[in-house]
C-alpha cells in the first residue's frame, strides 16, 4: 500500500506499526520517527514561523485562514505523480494539519481518506487501533495501544493519593492559550489540576493576567511546534511568580500518538519527582523574578 500522510502524529504511528516503508509522501512537519524525514513532502504551512515572534506567528495564521481559507498548502501534482491508495488526515484543528475538506479541494482525484480526530487519550488509543485494522497489523495496533496505556497507569498509580499541584499549561504564549483536549486529561493522571484547561475541549486564548488570577503553583510552557529550547527562547520575556518550566510541547504533548505516554511521565516527575522517576526528556526552568508581559 502506497500511503500520504499528512499528520505528523499518523506518521509517527503508521512507522511505528512497521509500515514506514509504505510511506510515500508526508507533510512537513512530520519529523519522527527517523524513518519519516526525507520522504517526499506534499503539503506544508504558507508561513515561516522560523523568524516571526509568538505574537506575530499568531496574526499571520488568523490571517492565512481568513485569506485562504486554510493554512497549508497541497502540492496536488506532486500527489498525483505519487499515486497514493489512502491519504491520511484530520478535521480535528485547522492549525495542525491540512483538512479533509482542504484536501479535497486541493486533490479531487478518488483515493481513500481516512480523517483521524482524537480528542481524548481514548481517542488517540483508538487512531492507533483505526491504522492498524487498515494496514492489516491489528496485533501489532493493540500492542502499541496498551503500551502507551501501561506507561500512563503506572504514572496514575504512583501518584495517587498525592496532592494535586495546580498547573497552567500554555499551548502558546503570546496570547497565551491554555491546554486542549487530551493534554488536561495528561494533567490529571500526573497528579496535577488544570486551572483554566478543560479535557476533551480546544485550546482558547487567555491572559497572563487571568492566568495570575488562578495562583497556579506551575506553568508548563509548551508552545505547540516548537522543543524545549525554542520555547524557553520564545519565553524569555517572560516573569513569573512561581516555578515556570519549557518542555517539548511538540513532541510529547500536541502530537496524539504514542509519545504522549512520556508526556505523561515528564508531568508526573515535574510535579511529584518524589514519587515519579525522571523519564530524561529535556525541560528547562525559567527565570521567577515576579509576574510580567
Amino acid at each position: 500500500m502506497r500511503i500520504c500522510s499528512l499528520l505528523p502524529s499518523a506518521s509517527e504511528i503508521i512507522a511505528e506499526l512497521g509500515h514506514a516503508d509504505s510511506l510515500v509522501g508526508v507533510s512537513d512537519e512530520c519529523r519522527w520517527p527517523a524513518e519519516v524525514v526525507g520522504k517526499p513532502v506534499v503539503t506544508a504551512a504558507r508561513i515561516d514561523p522560523s523568524a516571526l515572534s509568538s505574537r506575530e506567528i499568531d496574526e499571520a495564521v488568523r490571517a492565512s485562514l481568513a485569506e485562504a481559507g486554510s493554512l497549508y498548502a497541497v502540492d496536488s501534482s506532486l500527489i498525483e505523480e505519487l499515486q497514493p491508495d489512502l491519504i491520511v488526515t484530520q478535521d480535528l484543528c485547522a492549525v495542525c494539519a491540512v483538512s479533509s475538506g482542504d484536501l479535497a479541494s486541493a486533490y479531487p482525484l478518488d483515493v481513500e481518506v481516512i480523517s483521524l480526530d482524537p480528542r481524548t487519550l481514548a481517542g488517540v488509543a483508538e487512531t492507533i487501533g483505526v491504522l492498524a485494522r487498515r494496514l492489516g497489523t491489528p496485533v501489532r495496533g493493540e500492542a502499541l495501544a496498551d503500551e502507551m496505556n501501561a506507561k500512563i497507569r503506572a504514572v496514575a498509580e504512583a501518584v495517587r493519593g498525592l496532592e494535586p499541584r495546580r498547573v497552567f499549561f500554555a499551548e502558546w504564549l503570546d496570547p497565551p492559550f491554555c491546554a486542549g483536549h487530551w493534554i488536561p486529561e495528561m494533567i490529571v493522571l500526573a497528579g496535577g489540576e488544570d486551572v483554566l484547561g478543560r479535557a476533551g475541549e480546544p485550546s482558547h486564548t487567555t491572559t497572563w493576567g487571568a492566568v495570575l488570577e488562578q495562583q497556579p503553583e506551575l506553568v508548563i510552557l509548551a508552545p505547540c511546534g516548537f522543543d524545549a529550547g525554542e520555547a524557553a527562547r520564545r519565553a524569555a520575556g517572560l516573569r513569573f511568580p512561581c516555578p515556570a518550566i519549557a518542555v517539548d510541547g511538540n513532541g510529547y504533548y500536541s502530537c496524539p500518538g504514542p509519545r504522549l505516554a512520556d508526556g505523561v511521565r515528564q508531568l508526573g516527575h515535574l510535579f511529584h519527582p518524589e514519587a515519579v522517576e525522571d523519564v530524561g526528556l529535556c525541560a528547562i526552568e525559567l527565570t521567577v523574578t515576579g509576574f510580567a508581559h
